[in-house]
């Protein structure tokens, strides 16, 4: 099945519909490139994307994600061991008997998984990149974007009340190819007002930022 194939509408919106149950999950199970922009990032996310995503566990689908440069303190340390050669053979016993975690190492060790951060460079923004938008790829080549939304958790007890517009590449092509314009650029650097480095480049550097726990719920 392709990403044609799922029923899509052009609005998700919290008071009518599930938009995990009804967008996200169909999508995710049925592509194999998603690449993402959110403001920030967690384990949480990496592991229910990873939950979604069918064609992780075939090594065949690749994500790509940019996100913000603050992080919770404890998210941040699993992270940098999570994504540097240096700890992969350090992280500690009672991490890797989590079999979230242990999937997650699994897919960036596959090379599945590159991560980026986005830093403001110009006081004409905010000092924290919050861009939102995402990127379905199938194996047939077709597209589906979407906007509006920086929750990327599939499992949570409570979610905010948010909405996604869609497009896709059958029905809203220019749109679709200028968000994957925008993605790339980014990708590239090739920004106005954003420095974007890979992951271990920003942490080297350091440039990432802890943040207090109340601002990043998911």
């Amino acid at each position: 099945m392709g990403l044609r194939e799922i029923k899509l509408k052009e609005e998700y919106r919290s008071d009518v519909n599930d938009i995990v149950s009804e967008f996200f999950l169909p999508c995710l199970s049925n592509c194999i490139e998603y690449n993402r922009c959110v403001d920030f990032l967690s384990i949480h996310t990496l592991s229910t994307i990873a939950m979604g995503f069918d064609k992780f566990a075939e090594g065949e689908a690749k994500l790509r994600m940019i996100t913000g440069h603050k992080f919770r303190a404890s998210e941040l340390i699993l992270l940098t061991r999570l994504f540097s050669e240096k700890y992969n053979k350090s992280l500690n016993k009672k991490s890797m008997k989590n079999s979230k975690i242990n999937n997650i190492k699994n897919i960036i060790d596959n090379g599945q998984v590159e991560l980026k951060i986005a830093i403001p460079n110009s006081d004409q923004v905010s000092d924290s990149f919050s861009e939102r938008i995402g990127i379905f790829r199938d194996e047939q080549n077709d597209v589906v974007a979407f906007t509006g939304t920086s929750n990327g958790t599939i499992v949570s007890q409570s979610r905010d009340f948010e909405s996604v517009d869609v497009f896709t590449s059958w029905n809203d092509k220019s749109r679709v190819e200028r968000k994957i314009s925008d993605f790339e650029d980014l990708w590239k650097n090739k920004t106005n007002y954003v420095e974007v480095y890979d992951f271990m480049d920003a942490d080297k550097k350091g440039l990432l930022k802890y943040s207090p726990e109340w601002i990043m719920q998911d």
